[in-house]
């Protein structure tokens, strides 16, 4: 005897409507697309390699690329935790000290790495993520001892470390990791020989196999007025 359907198995033999929401399309955001070649080639590092070493001027997309991608691989589930740093030197005179914890002392030195994540994965999102730990902020003060394992680690403003401190942070870094590592060595701030120099000088000299991508002031998309400006200063040794 033929076994009657019942009307739970006709429902699911129909084709599922699918109701496509905002929420949908943020999650299905398109990949990064490059507006130079040079940023062509920072992309492909990033696919490639565990630690890159991104210079040039600023305007050119080192942040806001490095950003976005920490965006991404967070909300694909590729990495358990983006690891944001970068030493808290000023580029001008001292507002004085920022009330708060450590890591909200912090906040504002790495907001252009934030908002390049907020901008990408939303800001309700990125709050979240920023609560549970899946987004940390990790002052230089309290690295000493740490290993990150299974996450995307970025120093902003490498250019800015010393020595000692780009030391201490590169011998934190365990399996499964990658490192962006972003620096303009024209702006240092430093009295001191600058820690991104001395990486430099031991990845060239040692040949180590780290990609160096290095813009130029032709790669600047931020503005031409930006563009100009750098020009300016470069051009006239400022």
């Amino acid at each position: 005897m033929k076994r009657r359907r019942t009307r739970l198995e006709l429902v699911e033999d129909r084709t599922p409507r699918i109701h496509r929401t905002r929420f949908d399309e943020e999650r299905n955001l398109s990949p990064i697309q490059p507006l130079t070649e040079r940023q062509a080639e920072y992309l492909d590092a990033l696919a490639s390699s565990a630690q890159v070493i991104v210079l040039g001027p600023a305007g050119t997309g080192k942040t806001f690329i490095a950003g976005t991608r920490a965006a991404d691989q967070l909300r694909q589930r590729r990495i358990s935790k983006v690891v944001i740093t970068r030493p808290n030197v000023p580029s001008g005179r001292s507002l004085g000290f920022f009330p708060g914890t450590l890591e909200e002392k912090i906040a504002p030195w790495v907001a252009p790495l934030t908002e390049a994540m907020k901008e990408r994965m939303g800001q309700a999102a990125f709050e979240i993520a920023l609560k549970t730990g899946d987004i940390e902020i990790v002052p230089f003060e309290v690295m000493r001892g740490r290993t990150f394992k299974n996450c995307l680690v970025i120093l902003d403003e490498a250019q800015n470390t010393t020595t000692a401190e780009i030391k201490m942070f590169l011998t934190r870094i365990g399996d499964d990791c990658q490192v962006i590592i972003n620096g303009d060595v024209s702006q240092t701030d430093l009295r001191e020989t600058s820690g991104l120099r001395t990486v430099m000088h031991l990845i060239k000299s040692r040949m180590m196999p780290i990609p160096v991508v290095e813009f130029t002031r032709d790669d600047i998309v931020r503005s031409g007025i930006c563009a100009e400006w750098v020009k300016a200063f470069e051009e006239t040794n400022l």
